[in-house]
């Protein structure tokens, strides 16, 4: 009944994306040649019919393109901005390609401008539509409606996180209706959901809770057992997943190899191990420091003056830390403290009203002024415009041993800003939190996820509560 109901919504989509599609382009060429709203709505050398025929073609087009982006997959757990993401890349895709089909026709009297102004409409209802209809679905699915029922195969780590995720989002239309394990005493519940009895129990109580799924979420001790498990869950008939119990291991979007029929998983994707992906960071690096050099050369030029003026010393401060495969290097900044000998300063964190910082310096630092001179270090190749923030060798070693994963952020340039930094992991905050949204970066970079971050850095990054 469910996947019934997920073809029917995705065929409704469809039907809905191709009516949309003609009321958008008609939309437009009336806009364009009939209405005041566009200028030269005078001229219109190619006739209304022959635009109208064109549908033929923009319909099953536009249609092709939202299923090659995955837009008619029914994901329940997918992001809303993901599909937004996906619905405007189709659009902007089929308007580039509109104009190289006008251009290699020669059909050089057809409005440019009618078609940018339908591919802006059709992105706009279409999202609009969707987003009103995803509305009206989540309702549905918090009281009840079209959703799945569970049944959880293992007690573990894995089975506690799937169920925490489940309760944080009703809309998703899951309903978990207990555990079975053999290692745990039936009765015992996590967040309502109740161990029901041995795992041998399955082709009992399956016929009992007419179950859609069954996700097994054994323990990472127990795959032992992963094989014979599978082979009972799939005599059920029932749709079968597996939700492994090592996150804390393998990344989130593993990167997964064929050798002749044999899968290989491999521990750690780094996107920006790809030379073309490395290459277009480093353009994007080069181009956005020299642009930033020359947006900010007046603050900088202020503050070299304050800095000067304000206390004995140098007026960059230079310090080692470590960077790409583990290489040294110096990176700049303002100095904001009193010169102090290199010893004494190895090990300190900076805290709260730390007495070494210079008035000067306590506003660069709330600000993050100080941090321009590290736009010399991006342009250097020392550092990124984005990525894991770098720390000083004494500190890299102790975390080395203390954390998890710490080294793995090493495998990428060092960033001014970063993931961690604006979601507020600056400063005196926790090192695994930040390690774990450094990790989240390193494993799914996109020179998007770069653009938002830098958006962010302006609204969240630039005065924090943590900066001092």
């Amino acid at each position: 009944m469910i996947e019934e109901n997920q073809k029917y919504f995705s065929r409704l989509l469809i039907i809905c994306d191709a009516l949309i599609t003609a009321l958008c382009y008609w939309m437009a060429w009336y806009l364009k040649f009939r209405s005041r709203f566009l200028p030269g709505n005078s001229v219109e050398a190619v006739s209304f019919s022959s635009y109208m025929t064109a549908l033929f073609f923009i319909i099953p087009g536009t249609l092709i393109l939202y299923w090659s982006f995955g837009l008619y997959r029914i994901n329940r757990m997918k992001g809303r901005r993901s599909e937004i993401g996906n619905v405007i890349a189709s659009n902007l895709i089929g308007y580039l390609i509109l104009i190289m089909v006008l251009f290699t026709l020669h059909q050089d009297n057809w409005s440019r401008s009618m078609m940018l102004v339908f591919v802006i409409l059709n992105t706009t209802v279409d999202v609009t539509v969707r987003f009103i209809i995803w509305h009206i679905i989540k309702n549905m699915r918090r009281r009840g409606r079209f959703v799945r029922n569970v049944l959880l195969v293992g007690y573990s780590r894995a089975a506690e996180e799937y169920i925490d995720r489940v309760k944080m989002n009703p809309q998703w239309g899951y309903n978990i209706r207990g555990i079975l394990d053999d290692r745990i005493e039936a009765g015992t519940e996590y967040r309502g959901i109740r161990v029901l009895g041995r795992i041998d129990n399955l082709m009992v109580i399956l016929p009992e809770n007419h179950l859609d799924e069954i996700a097994i979420t054994l323990g990472l001790s127990e795959y032992y057992r992963l094989e014979s498990i599978v082979a009972l869950c799939e005599k059920s008939g029932v749709h079968t997943k597996f939700i492994p119990d090592y996150n804390n291991i393998i990344p989130t979007r593993p990167y997964t190899e064929d050798i002749l029929g044999l899968p290989v998983i491999n521990i750690r994707y780094v996107p920006l191990s790809n030379p073309f992906s490395a290459a277009v960071k480093r353009l994007f690096d080069v181009v956005g420091s020299i642009a930033c050099i020359i947006l900010f050369s007046p603050v900088m030029l202020a503050f070299s003056i304050a800095v000067k003026l304000s206390s004995p010393g140098p007026l960059i401060y230079r310090q080692e830390r470590v960077g790409l495969r583990n290489r040294p290097f110096m990176m700049y900044k303002f100095r904001s403290m009193i010169v102090q000998d290199e010893l004494s300063e190895k090990g300190k964190w900076t805290t709260r009203d730390d007495p070494r910082v210079t008035a000067v310096g306590r506003i660069m630092r709330k600000t993050s002024i100080d941090e321009l001179p590290q736009i010399f270090n991006v342009l250097k190749g020392d550092m990124s415009l984005v990525g894991p923030r770098p720390e000083r060798p004494y500190f890299v070693e102790k975390f080395q041993e203390e954390i998890p994963r710490y080294m793995v952020k090493h495998q990428v340039r060092p960033g001014m800003t970063g993931w961690a930094q604006v979601n507020g992991y600056r400063g005196d905050t926790s090192i695994r939190k930040r390690i774990d949204y450094d990790l989240y970066y390193i494993e799914n970079w996109t020179l998007g996820l770069d653009l938002k971050i830098l958006v962010l850095t302006v609204f969240r990054g630039f005065i924090n509560k943590n900066a001092y």
